[in-house]
């Protein structure tokens, strides 16, 4: 357990599964919530490799802060296929003020323990996450 500044602990199982996505690839999303009552992050979801853009925007709930990491392919202008890692820090404005607030201050001491991240995007309603924004975000 890493404890945080703001008094939010990370558990381990957040670290590893990243490292697993990383390294292995062996998941194309990883979407992480905090505890409230615990005060601490974990991870509440994967997706497999399979799995598409839909079914991780679907994975999100409308009305509740997560955070996120997607693993992004996509192919470059002179033909290559690359991936970049994406940390999607989604807070809908539907969300609990205090929830909003709990996930803003605690987001730069959790992105601090994944290692590897290449691009983050702050979403508030789906269309700020869509494919099109993602695929804006690595050229």
């Amino acid at each position: 357990m890493a404890n945080a500044a703001s008094g939010m602990a990370v558990h381990d199982d957040c670290k590893l599964k990243f490292l697993e996505l990383k390294a292995k690839r062996t998941y194309r999303f990883i979407v992480y919530k905090i505890e409230e009552q615990q005060k601490q992050v974990v991870v509440e979801k994967v997706g497999e490799p399979g799995q598409s853009h839909d079914d991780f925007a679907a994975s999100l709930p409308a009305n509740e802060c997560r955070y996120a990491i997607f693993d992004f392919d996509f192919v470059t202008a002179e033909n290559c296929q690359k991936s970049k890692i994406f940390f999607i820090a989604w807070s809908p404005d539907t969300a609990r003020v205090r929830s909003k607030m709990i996930y803003a201050s605690s987001k730069d001491r959790f992105k601090r323990e994944l290692d590897g991240i290449q691009v983050e995007l702050q979403a508030t309603d789906p269309t700020e996450m869509d494919l099109d924004v993602f695929k804006s975000r690595v050229n």
